[in-house]
């Protein structure tokens, strides 16, 4: 079923990407960019939360699809490219960090595309340092859109920022493991 409740979930994801790069449009004296920061902060983290709950429905309810299985990595990239583009405006993320993250994803993406066509999908299937990667990213990003406040002795932007640079590693390790996977079946 296309339009089951997993996949509404999935949408829904997708959807809360252009309030997160609204928010900030808002105009100031309609909200401080502190309020925008926390606004945007608790859309992304509604995201990601959705992202595990989409997950646990379509499993609880035995309604994983293929449509299902296409869409939730979509929707994963999507709010992780938006989220890092308004990071990039905000001047909270190096360009080149964003760059090697957005990259990474277009090009793993696009291998997973030509290893299900050459039938060996399997062999470029989510992997744990791709897990660690998203983890790493997921933790950071808020962190980054929150930028003003601080945790004990840690302040969110400095926290943030070395989980991001964390996550732009693990983004070059992780596309590396894959493009190893995948080497052996170039030629095919």
């Amino acid at each position: 079923m296309l339009l089951n409740a997993p996949n509404l979930i999935t949408l829904s994801r997708i959807v809360l990407i252009p309030l997160i790069v609204g928010i900030y449009y808002l105009p100031a004296d309609w909200l401080a960019l502190e309020t925008k920061n926390l606004a945007a902060t608790s859309v992304f983290i509604l995201a990601a939360v959705s992202d595990w709950l989409d997950g646990y429905v379509a499993r609880r309810l035995n309604q994983v699809s293929a449509f299902g299985e296409f869409l939730d990595p979509v929707a994963d990239k999507l709010i992780v490219v938006g989220a890092l583009i308004v990071l990039l405006q905000l001047e909270r993320v190096e360009a080149v960090v964003a760059l090697i993250i957005i990259g990474r994803e277009i090009a793993v993406s696009a291998l997973r595309e030509w290893m299900a066509k050459v039938g060996r999908a399997k062999s470029v299937a989510v992997a744990f340092i791709g897990k660690l990667k998203t983890v790493s990213q997921m933790i950071a990003i808020p962190l980054l859109l929150y930028h003003d406040a601080a945790f004990g002795l840690l302040e969110a932007q400095w926290l943030g920022t070395i989980l991001i640079n964390v996550a732009a590693v693990l983004t070059v390790v992780s596309m590396l493991y894959y493009l190893r996977k995948a080497l052996p079946h170039a030629a095919a």
